[in-house]
C-alpha cells in the first residue's frame, strides 16, 4: 500500500490514534511514534471510489481496537464540522462555572452572515447559550457560531480547547464564513485527529464532558436533519448515527461523528471529501455514504 494510504490504531488505554504506513518511511510522523501497538490494523483501500468520482477522499473509522483509515493524516478544510467541538468547548465552560446555558445574548443585525436559520429570524431579541448551541450543530447557523467564539473569548480560546484534549495539530485561524475557504493548513484537520477528538469526548470514559454536557451533544448531533445522504445513508437500518456536516460551496463536504449499532460498541468516524468542483451535491454526499459502507465492511459489518 502506498505512502498515502494510512493505517490507523486505537491504544485501548489511553485511546490514541496513529497512522502508519505500509511501506517503510526515513522518518516517523508524530502520530507514527504515538502508535499503540495493541489495536487490529484493519485494511481501507478507497482509491476506486476518488478514481471513480475525482476529488481527494480521507476517512478514519474507529471502534473498540479495531481502526482503518484511508489518507488519515492529510489535512482537510473542515468546514463545519468543527461547531461540534465548538459546542463542547462551551459546554466545557458552563461546567466550570464560566458560562451559563441559561444566560440570554443579544442578537444584532451586525452579527448576520449567510446561513442564519436560527439567528436571523431573532436579531432584536436575545438567544440563550443553549439555543446557540443547539443552532450550531443541529442547523450549522454560522453567525450562532460566531457569537459563541467571541462569548468565549475568540478563536485563541477555541484553539486553547483543543490543545486541552491532547490535539496538537488541528489549526484555528479564521471565523465564519472565512474558515471554509481552502488556504494552505488554515482551519484544517486530519481525520485520524478528529476520531481520537470524538473518541476523547464521546467515548473514552475519561471524557471531560460530564453526563448532562454529554447528553446535550449526542441529542443535538442525533437529532440534526443535515446530511441525510452522507454517513446516514451508509449505515444500516436500525442504526443511530450522531453527527456533524460541513460542507464548502466548491467542493468540500464532511461528515464526521458516531455510528451505533443496535446491542454493538459504537464506531466513530469522520469523513471528509474535497469534492471537484463539477460534482453535485448529491454525488458528493453519495461518496460518503460509499465510504461509510466501505468502513463498516473492513469492521466486519456487512
Amino acid at each position: 500500500m502506498g505512502a498515502d494510504r494510512r493505517i490507523m490504531l486505537l491504544g485501548a488505554g489511553a485511546l490514541m490514534l496513529a497512522a502508519c504506513s505500509r511501506e517503510v518511511k526515513s522518518a516517523e510522523t508524530d502520530l507514527d511514534a504515538d502508535m499503540a501497538a495493541d489495536g487490529e490494523t484493519l485494511d481501507l483501500d478507497l482509491s476506486d471510489l476518488e478514481a471513480r468520482h475525482g476529488g481527494r477522499l480521507g476517512l478514519a473509522v474507529a471502534s473498540g481496537g479495531m481502526n482503518a483509515a484511508w489518507r488519515g493524516d492529510e489535512r482537510f478544510v473542515y468546514c463545519s464540522t468543527f461547531k461540534m467541538y465548538l459546542a463542547a468547548a462551551t459546554l466545557l465552560r458552563v461546567q466550570a462555572g464560566q458560562e451559563r446555558l441559561d444566560r440570554a445574548i443579544p442578537i444584532t443585525a451586525a452579527d448576520m452572515i449567510n446561513h442564519a436559520p436560527t439567528t436571523e429570524p431573532a436579531v432584536g431579541s436575545t438567544l440563550t447559550v443553549e439555543q446557540l448551541m443547539k443552532a450550531t450543530v443541529e442547523l450549522s447557523d454560522n453567525p450562532a457560531a460566531n457569537i459563541l467564539i467571541r462569548e468565549m473569548g475568540g478563536l485563541d480560546a477555541l484553539r486553547a480547547f483543543y490543545r486541552g484534549i491532547g490535539d496538537d495539530s488541528t489549526r484555528v485561524d479564521r471565523l465564519e464564513p472565512e474558515m471554509n475557504r481552502a488556504d494552505g493548513d488554515k482551519d484544517t484537520i486530519t481525520p485520524i485527529q478528529s476520531v481520537q477528538n470524538i473518541s476523547r469526548l464521546l467515548v473514552s470514559p475519561e471524557t471531560p464532558l460530564n453526563p448532562t454536557s454529554k447528553a446535550l451533544l449526542m441529542r443535538w448531533m442525533t437529532d440534526t436533519p443535515t446530511g441525510q445522504g452522507r454517513i446516514k445513508a451508509g449505515v444500516p437500518a436500525g442504526w443511530t448515527v450522531a453527527h456533524k456536516t460541513g460542507t464548502g460551496g466548491y467542493g468540500p463536504t464532511n461528515d464526521i461523528g458516531l455510528i451505533q449499532p443496535p446491542k454493538e460498541a459504537p464506531m466513530v468516524i469522520a469523513v471528509y471529501f474535497h469534492a471537484t468542483r463539477d460534482s453535485t451535491d448529491a454525488q458528493r454526499e453519495a461518496v460518503i455514504a460509499d465510504a461509510t459502507r466501505l468502513a463498516l465492511k473492513a469492521l466486519g459489518h456487512g
